[in-house]
């Protein structure tokens, strides 16, 4: 297993320093999305399957954000790095302007074509009506939530600025705040207790826009009320104006990242819809299976954070390529060793959360199978995602999305297509199959490490 050298104690204490609140703050995050779903799946199979499906669309919207803060937050961590506060601060007016503008977007295309979006996971085998009951409650829950889309919007602009300046507590505890305020408001409205009316799929969406805008609340005012330690918000409202030569560079390195994060989440959406073709009770344990692995995943999605951080910093001070090389080496092997663990204890405890839910052996059968695949792939997702975030920290965005979104629509899509339509797979082989062609992705990522291309200082601009 990993261990420290007496030399590497610092860089390791620093790692911990970033990892762990992200790392609490997902798990959190995941823990309470597991409890909200446990309690919506108490409700009815059909209820959680239509929350299961809106999901599936405000995920998409949800890594839209995330690339498109990424984007930009490849400079804050370089900028950081090499302690210019006024370049940290026009990346964070970026973020904002870019944020807002997804927001909108997204809150008109759900507006126009949330229904259609829904059927086309309800083509499996499985009743008319049940198929209606689903895209009627996911509807409800869908048009509640574009409520939450502009603050959850705003709060990723300040929670990924914090994290890339070193102040990750923050968003740990901005996120906690928020997941305990929607797991409490959860278990008020959908079952209508302490007075509160039974609200079922509507009370879920209420409790988790409320709890957006109390995250906005924490993070946001934490930021301008500690001004020595948020240098960069100083004036950072005065305009958006952002310099043309940075506002090229980040368009050029950032939207690539931006447009992969989108056509990524896209194309595991069309997985779901492949894999949903096969009947109505893939849905539920497809929820199941990925709400699990979410909380078990959280170490690796979280050290592929820190590693893009950490290397952005270290590539912005101008650090020797030989360090940059071995300390990558170090963070990528602890979060593979990491996940071999988790997949362990995972596998070992796939057939006890299934059986949290309200729903037929039939479902929960299945989702205990997919959740041993996940697990089984879990070190390979790990080593996947550390080579990204590499990639990623030294501006090789046009690689990345090569090597992320592109492999996505370009391989697992098609072979989940073709598997889905024309042969007779049950769900669990194609599933398998499916999610097993990441190795692929490993082998590539572990030569384009070893090459080095991934190494370069963005804080040197060209005029």
């Amino acid at each position: 297993m990993f261990r420290l050298k007496q030399e590497d104690k610092a860089f390791f204490r620093h790692t911990m320093a970033i990892a762990l609140p992200i790392i609490i703050q997902n798990g959190i995050s995941n823990l309470v999305s597991l409890l909200d779903n446990i309690m919506v799946g108490q409700v009815g199979t059909l209820q959680m399957s239509g929350v299961s499906i809106a999901n599936r669309f405000l995920f998409v919207f949800n890594l839209t954000l995330f690339g498109a803060v990424s984007g930009a937050g490849i400079f804050t961590a370089q900028f950081h790095g090499s302690d210019d506060h006024k370049g940290v601060r026009d990346t964070f007016r970026y973020k904002l302007v870019i944020c807002m503008a997804i927001a909108v977007l997204g809150m008109a295309v759900f507006l126009g074509f949330g229904s259609q979006l829904m059927e086309l996971f309800l083509k499996g085998e499985g009743s008319p009506e049940d198929a209606a009951g689903i895209r009627e409650y996911g509807m409800q829950y869908l048009h509640i939530m574009l409520i939450g889309m502009i603050p959850f919007g705003i709060a990723n602009a300040y929670a990924g600025t914090l994290r890339e300046t070193g102040e990750s507590v923050v968003p740990m505890a901005a996120g906690i705040a928020a997941m305990v305020t929607n797991c409490a408001l959860n278990y008020v409205l959908i079952f209508g207790k302490l007075g509160a009316p039974v609200m079922g799929v509507n009370g879920a969406a209420v409790a988790t826009v409320i709890s957006r805008f109390v995250e906005l609340g924490v993070v946001a005012l934490w930021a301008h009320t500690h001004t020595a330690r948020c240098r960069f918000l100083a004036g950072a409202y005065r305009s958006m104006r952002i310099p043309g030569a940075l506002l090229g560079q980040i368009i050029r390195k950032g939207t690539p990242l931006l447009v992969n994060e989108m056509l990524w989440a896209a194309g595991m959406a069309t997985l779901d819809q492949c894999y949903s073709t096969c009947g109505l009770h893939v849905v539920p344990a497809l929820n199941i299976s990925s709400t699990i692995y979410s909380l078990a995943s959280v170490v690796f999605l979280s050290m592929g954070n820190t590693v893009g951080i950490i290397m952005g910093q270290l590539q912005g001070a101008s650090r020797p390529v030989p360090e940059l090389r071995e300390k990558n080496r170090k963070l990528v092997r602890l979060s593979v060793e990491s996940c071999l663990v988790f997949g362990v204890l995972l596998a070992g405890l796939s057939g006890v959360f299934p059986r949290l839910y309200n729903v037929e052996e039939d479902v929960r059968a299945l989702a205990t199978g997919m959740i041993c695949v996940g697990a089984a792939l879990m070190p390979v997702n790990a080593y996947a995602n550390a080579a990204y975030f590499t990639l990623r920290s030294g501006g090789k965005t046009g690689v990345t999305f090569l090597f992320d979104s592109c492999f996505v629509c370009l391989v697992s899509v098609p072979v989940a297509y073709c598997l889905s339509r024309f042969t007779n797979l049950s769900i669990l082989p194609l599933y398998l199959i499916c999610q097993a062609l990441d190795i692929f992705k490993c082998v590539v990522g572990f030569f384009m490490l070893r090459s080095g291309m991934w190494i370069q200082n963005l804080t040197k601009l060209d005029p």
